[in-house]
């Protein structure tokens, strides 16, 4: 993989990079000559990545990490230090959606309804606390919280949780600017992964590519190539800001 981007010295944390996009960004950061903490829940997917990464010349260390947990996100963090010796970038990517169940605000689960805003909003935020105060003994650092076009289309819990990780990073690009702590938000739109593909029968998809202005599915590389963008020096002076890469699927004034 080529990049334009330099991050050598550089360390990050993606959560939940052991397949689909996560994993796209975590190589596309050890491709720009990041170390990289594979923070994964799932330990054999984790570490398969990791291993990949240096077995191709790169640098990564696998972590087992529930983002749900403040102890393991501090965890997470103690380690990234450990192995790497600090933290300069933060992917807040983990959440429940390819295997997610089914319903709507009024029928879902309640208990399930609690669990899963745990992780795909209050997970930003415990990672990013996990990760701020080895950001700031580095001098600053910048934190991407995956959001999704389904923040603005009503879809339902996974919706809700989106529109919090906006509100998130709204606050936290605020709170931490005087740190030197940049935080952006990326909003994929349909993309083609696994985690997709059990969310959208296989029936449904050719109307999904025909309602994109530009005709197809997302891929983890378009992911990744924004935000390498995002992290990088080249947005020095972006923060606050929600990056929509979604094939014009969501058009906002």
């Amino acid at each position: 993989m080529t990049t334009t981007h330099d991050f050598s010295g550089k360390v990050a944390i993606v959560t939940g990079s052991g397949g689909g996009i996560g994993e796209g960004y975590a190589r596309a950061l050890a491709a720009a000559g990041a170390s990289v903490v594979i923070a994964e829940l799932d330990a054999q997917k984790g570490e398969a990545v990791a291993a990949s990464i240096n077995g191709s010349g790169g640098k990564a260390a696998f972590v087992k990490t529930d983002v749900g947990s403040e102890e393991s996100t501090l965890a997470m963090a103690k380690a990234a230090e450990d192995a790497f010796g600090g933290i300069d970038f933060l992917v807040n990517n983990a959440a429940i959606f390819g295997d997610m169940k089914r319903g709507t605000l009024l029928d879902v689960d309640w208990d399930y309804y609690l669990m899963f805003m745990n992780v795909n909003m209050n997970g930003a935020l415990l990672c990013s606390r996990a990760c701020v105060p080895s950001m700031e003994k580095r001098g600053g650092g910048a934190i991407v919280n995956q959001s999704s076009t389904a923040a603005w289309m009503g879809i339902n819990f996974y919706g809700v949780a989106k529109v919090g990780v906006n509100g998130l990073t709204h606050s936290l690009a605020k709170l931490l600017g005087e740190k030197n702590i940049r935080v952006n938000a990326i909003a994929p739109g349909p993309t083609d992964t696994d985690a997709m593909r059990g969310q959208v029968p296989e029936e449904y998809r050719a109307g999904l590519v025909a309602s994109i202005p530009l005709s197809r599915l997302g891929t983890p590389k378009d992911m990744a190539d924004a935000v390498l963008f995002l992290l990088s020096d080249s947005a020095s002076w972006v923060t606050g800001q929600l990056f929509a890469v979604d094939g014009g699927q969501v058009v906002r004034g």
